[in-house]
């Protein structure tokens, strides 16, 4: 007699196929819920304020911070952003920085600011860069050419005119210029994401 040969079925049952596809959403959906309590901040400042301390001869990444009990009002304050400068210049502009060197309670803090006093008919503050901070420019009277251009391959510029009440933001790194147009050369405001603008 012939040997009969065994026929094997593998028999899957649905119920596992279900739980194996729980198991997956579950975990996906853990997945999912784990990752939307992700964030990326700045750290937090272990302290509530780092006034520098200009006189000291130690340099840890900047600045070192003054005593804490010696620090005053006056370290957070700046006066005269109010006073014009000269700009009998080469260029026709003067640049008043605020920033941590003149302006010790922004240590830390990771800004700056500036005043641009332009020459009418022309007045330039030509084309460089901010490597460490983006900057924002805010015109408060009188009309202003600004731009930049991409550092990709395209090397686009990006210019337009500006008036009164108009900001304009200058991308990290990326090269930029101011003129001013027209017989009027009020001053202009400049902030910076960064502690000097270098």
């Amino acid at each position: 007699m012939a040997a009969q040969k065994k026929l094997r079925i593998k028999y899957t049952s649905p119920i596992s196929e279900a739980g194996s596809m729980a198991v997956h959403l579950l975990l996906a959906v853990i997945l999912a819920l784990a990752a939307s309590h992700t964030t990326a901040t700045d750290p937090t400042q272990l302290q509530d304020f780092c006034v520098a301390d200009n006189t000291s001869n130690i340099f840890i990444n900047g600045v070192v911070c003054k005593n804490p009990q010696v620090v005053t009002e006056n370290d957070f304050f700046f006066p005269g952003l109010n006073v014009p400068r000269s700009t009998v210049n080469q260029m026709g502009s003067t640049v008043t920085p605020v920033n941590v060197m003149n302006l010790p309670g922004l240590n830390t803090l990771g800004i700056s600011l500036a005043r641009i006093d332009f020459a009418p008919n022309g007045g330039l503050n030509p084309p460089h860069t901010h490597p460490r901070g983006t900057e924002f420019l805010v015109v408060l009277e009188g009309t202003l050419a600004v731009g930049f251009v991409t550092s990709n391959n395209n090397n686009k510029l990006f210019a337009k005119i500006l008036y009164p009440g108009d900001v304009f933001v200058f991308p990290q790194g990326l090269i930029h210029f101011r003129s001013t147009l027209g017989t009027r050369a009020p001053p202009r405001l400049l902030g910076s994401a960064a502690k000097t603008q270098g």
